[in-house]
């Protein structure tokens, strides 16, 4: 007996039928690699999923993907959870996603350094846009698990150091799939219902990588940017380091610690107050000492008694001056004594008296001209020789001259 054949659709629709009946395909669980990972305009996603020998297309709807804590990547190993589902038409099947978690921390570390690096090239992380801390807070919220032992902590050392502040607990989840949505949402909304807070603390206390990674979701970081009240993040421990740590303006290795940043000391100022204060009557009680001592030392028996120290001194002063200007003057007298002297010596030994004592006598011609040449003269002409102490006339009989001789 024959079979009727049937229709390429009736087929896929029995294939479909029959997969979706299937309780294993259902509902299953495969590991592998992410390869031709594809972000549709329509917000899905596409990709498929592959091991060493095989492969298989897997969808992801956009309203999982809005649930998934961290950006997938080619290279990803993952696991996910879904069910097979025949594509009748095209008569392929494919894995739909329900959920993925990543497999290893290896690409958990992947994850975070790519966002990380994403973040970065857009500035979120740049010190320009950080906003200073209050010194002096008058409010704080603290966003976290109401009932962690971070929030504990937090209370504790805000209560132990400042009584004065008030604290508002903000609670929300700092774990879990959700939680990321959840801090995001808790920092819009203390912005936007609490504008008063001066400061906001987000943190938990410690945990793996996986139970802080909320902390790491681009959602809360570009929630915690976009906040006009400063923030503090304080997830984990001193070793510990998110995407939240990079953006908030202030990291705090702990929970504690964040909330001794957050608010001064009372009691440290209560106490830099008191030595202040003292240091301040000191100050005063010897300013008082000095004014008082001014006004003993102006009364006017100690004036007058300063007048005549301050008339000793000025006469003491003056007779100083005097002597030394007397003993100034009489060195100068000496000085040009000294060289008028010297200056007379050079004037006598310029007298013609003074060089006719030596032997010399002064020769005037017949025109009574002083001369010193003998050709000033000729035979038979007259001539006078002066003398110390006297004077000779005379006719010239010789003439002897240097040159020629007679």
């Amino acid at each position: 007996m024959a079979i009727k054949p049937i229709k390429v659709s009736q087929l896929n629709g029995y294939v479909k039928r029959v997969l979706q009946m299937d309780p294993l395909l259902g509902n299953v669980t495969v590991i592998g690699e992410i390869s031709n990972l594809k972000y549709h305009g329509s917000g899905h996603v596409y990709f498929t999923l592959k091991d060493e020998t095989s492969k298989i297309n897997c969808f992801l709807p956009s309203e999982y993907l809005e649930k998934l804590r961290y950006e997938l990547n080619d290279g990803m190993e993952i696991i996910v959870n879904g069910y097979i589902y025949l594509y009748e038409r095209g008569g392929t099947y494919s894995l739909n996603v329900r959920e993925i978690t990543i497999e290893g921390i290896g690409n958990l570390s992947i994850a975070f350094e790519k966002l990380k690096e994403k973040l970065s090239k857009e500035g979120l992380f740049d010190d320009k846009y950080k906003k200073l801390i209050p010194y002096f807070p008058k409010k704080i919220a603290v966003i976290t698990s109401e009932t962690g032992a971070a929030v504990r902590d937090i209370i504790k050392i805000i209560k132990s150091r400042n009584t004065v502040v008030d604290v508002l607990i903000y609670p929300c989840l700092v774990q879990g799939p959700d939680a990321a949505s959840d801090i995001s949402s808790s920092i819009d909304a203390v912005n936007r219902l609490f504008p008063e807070i001066d400061t906001i603390i987000v943190g938990r206390g410690g945990g793996s990588m996986e139970e802080l990674w909320a902390f790491n979701e681009e959602i809360v970081a570009r929630s915690i940017f976009a906040s006009r009240i400063p923030i503090i993040s304080a997830v984990g421990h001193e070793t510990d380091f998110t995407i939240a740590d990079f953006v908030a303006d202030k990291r705090a290795e702990t929970p504690t610690a964040a909330a001794q940043m957050a608010v001064p000391d009372v009691n440290s100022l209560k106490e830099y107050i008191r030595d202040k204060k003292k240091d301040l009557n000191q100050s005063m009680n010897n300013m008082i000492r000095l004014l008082e001592m001014r006004v003993t030392n102006n009364s006017g028996e100690h004036m007058a008694q300063n007048l005549k120290h301050m008339i000793s001194y000025h006469l003491m002063n003056t007779e100083n001056q005097y002597k030394e200007l007397k003993h100034s003057m009489n060195n100068r007298l000496r000085d040009w004594a000294v060289r008028l002297e010297q200056e007379k010596a050079s004037l006598d030994a310029l007298n013609p008296a003074s060089i006719m004592k030596r032997g010399y006598a002064a020769v005037l011609d017949q025109n009574k001209h002083l001369t010193s040449s003998v050709r000033a003269f000729e035979i038979g002409d007259s001539f006078t020789l002066m003398m110390e102490d006297g004077t000779i006339r005379g006719n010239i009989a010789e003439i002897w001259r240097k040159e020629h001789g007679k």
